[in-house]
């Protein structure tokens, strides 16, 4: 009996092991702009205005960002391609394919409580179905795409994130949007879901940001109670603990899925922590031009102007990037994104980390 326990445990073990050392033959991406490579540029012709890209490609590519994305940097890790974005219908995607798209949210039209923005028909669900019409092309057979998606990579998210944002800009309210969260954490489950039955056996779930720390919303909701402030961040109060509550639920929702797909490696993936890493102590990653200053943007108290947004008239970039945790007043830049990326790779924003010993160096 014991010599029957200690096999299934090594055998356990031994496939835990081989998964968490697991060098991908492919990436799938799911979610919005923290993810996109390019799939809005597809949808609106247009890879986006200067200086966008300006650090790493040396013009637009498609990404929200002065240069590389967390899942470039992935990728990169991985020795594998940039990931191409799934609209733009490139030869071959045998090496994976991103869905992600700007401005996507989890929660489709079908939500009673959804915006314009979220019935633009580049959902979680409706992404879910791109992936479904691309599979054919990538295997003939059920064993073969079950072969295929066990040495993929997927992750699903960044994505929930506007779900929030929209409302909010809408006029609700945090307790509002708050009632929501179930609703847009059970969308994300259900896709992560769907790929663990097609296959899947690794897959990243990450968090969101954390809300109040975002310049676009500092801007939007100021105010002058100093109490409504984080002292260490500077990020307002209320809006971070929507973040905060959108996680804890979406990391139980991981627990969950683990505990019904044991044969998953389901990780657990942050921005927040990372976000408020770098704003408590923004030297020691770097950031000594701005935390939550914007680095390309058209003045005010974080250099987020709505009418003069970054890449448009009125708005300019930072002379260095790099030293800047915030681009554009939404997204981060190359520098903040690689921060991460070490995070998920290697601990400790991401629970397990994506890789073990070696530790994964990331391109320059």
């Amino acid at each position: 009996m014991k010599g029957l326990l200690f096999l299934s445990l090594f055998l356990f073990l031994s496939k835990f092991f081989s998964l968490a050392n697991a060098k991908y033959n492919a990436i799938f991406s799911f979610g919005d702009s923290y993810t996109d490579t390019g799939n809005f540029a597809v949808l609106t012709n247009s890879p986006g205005s200067p200086p966008y890209g300006m650090t790493y490609f040396g013009h637009p590519a498609g990404r929200s960002s002065d240069g590389r994305l967390v899942i470039d940097f992935i990728a990169q890790a991985f020795g594998l391609p940039l990931v191409p974005p799934y609209l733009a219908k490139s030869n071959n995607y045998n090496q994976g394919a991103n869905f992600a798209v700007f401005g996507a949210t989890a929660l489709g039209s079908q939500n009673n409580t959804s915006t314009k923005a979220q019935q633009q028909g580049t959902s979680l669900d409706v992404q879910f179905q791109w992936f479904e019409e691309l599979k054919p092309s990538l295997c003939n057979t059920p064993q073969a795409c079950k072969d295929l998606f066990a040495q993929s990579l997927f992750l699903v998210g960044e994505i929930g994130g506007n779900d929030h944002n929209f409302m909010l800009m809408a006029g609700k309210t945090v307790q509002e949007v708050a009632s929501i969260v179930p609703k847009i954490i059970a969308a994300i489950s259900a896709v992560a879901e769907k790929l663990i039955n097609e296959g899947a056996t690794t897959l990243v779930v990450p968090g969101i940001l954390p809300t109040g720390c975002v310049p676009v919303i500092l801007t939007r909701f100021p105010s002058q109670n100093k109490d409504d402030y984080e002292p260490n961040t500077g990020c307002l109060k209320n809006y971070n603990g929507l973040s905060s509550l959108h996680d804890a639920l979406l990391r139980n929702a991981v627990t969950d899925l683990r505990a019904k797909y044991p044969q998953a490696r389901i990780i657990f993936a942050e921005y927040y922590r990372a976000v408020i890493d770098f704003l408590s102590n923004p030297a020691n990653f770097g950031f000594t031009g701005g935390s939550l200053k914007v680095c390309c943007g058209g003045g005010g108290p974080y250099n987020y102007n709505f009418s003069a947004s970054c890449g448009g008239p009125g708005a300019s970039a930072c002379s260095d990037p790099s030293t800047y945790v915030n681009w554009d007043g939404v997204h981060m830049t190359e520098a903040a994104f690689k921060q991460v990326a070490t995070g998920w790779l290697n601990g400790p924003y991401a629970d397990p980390p994506l890789s073990s010993v070696p530790s994964y160096q990331l391109a320059h």
